[in-house]
């Protein structure tokens, strides 16, 4: 009952709006080397129309390593392409960038709710010049279903994050 009324509420919310729905399609690839160690990799491409008017892809790629049962670091890099809306990777570029990110995620358990904390810092070279920020996520999740395999296939979860960029890029910005 309750997702039929999202899904309706959504809906009408969009026509209400005349909102043009658009796409956001990510691939994800992973490989465990062992229990501490993976790599991972991932795609990403946005249209602001339903699979029409790209305008923006990222790639990117790195290796997690599990230093204990409740700590992940990780290392990635990637590149981040912006192009001009109105077309499909209309130039100009709005925006090439190519960032190194080191970051640190923590895990816990209540009861059957696991919560994640990742703590991030990008170094972000942009086509506008060097930029950095720190980013905060905080995600809990759900396992549902029958045990399969020895975990639940299923999940429920939800996260939120927040950009904080550095206090030398705010008085830059404030100077000009």
């Amino acid at each position: 009952m309750l997702a039929s009324f999202t899904f309706y509420f959504s809906i009408n919310t969009i026509y209400a709006q005349n909102f043009d729905l658009g796409s956001w399609n990510i691939l994800n690839l992973k490989y465990n080397q062992n229990e501490k160690l993976s790599f991972f990799g991932e795609a990403q491409l946005r249209s602001l129309i339903f699979y029409n008017n790209f305008h923006y892809y990222e790639y990117k790629g790195g290796a997690n390593y599990k230093i204990h049962k409740n700590v992940k670091l990780t290392l990635g890099a990637g590149s981040y392409q912006t192009y001009k809306e109105g077309g499909n990777f209309v130039l100009p570029k709005n925006n090439n960038e190519f960032r190194i990110w080191p970051q640190i995620i923590l895990f816990q358990s209540i009861g059957k709710l696991k919560i994640e904390q990742r703590y991030r810092t990008e170094l972000r070279f942009t086509s506008n010049g060097y930029r950095n920020r720190f980013r905060y996520r905080l995600g809990i999740s759900c396992p549902l279903g029958k045990v399969r395999n020895e975990y639940k296939p299923f999940q429920i979860s939800a996260s939120n994050e927040i950009f904080l960029p550095t206090m030398n890029l705010i008085l830059k910005e404030i100077e000009c």
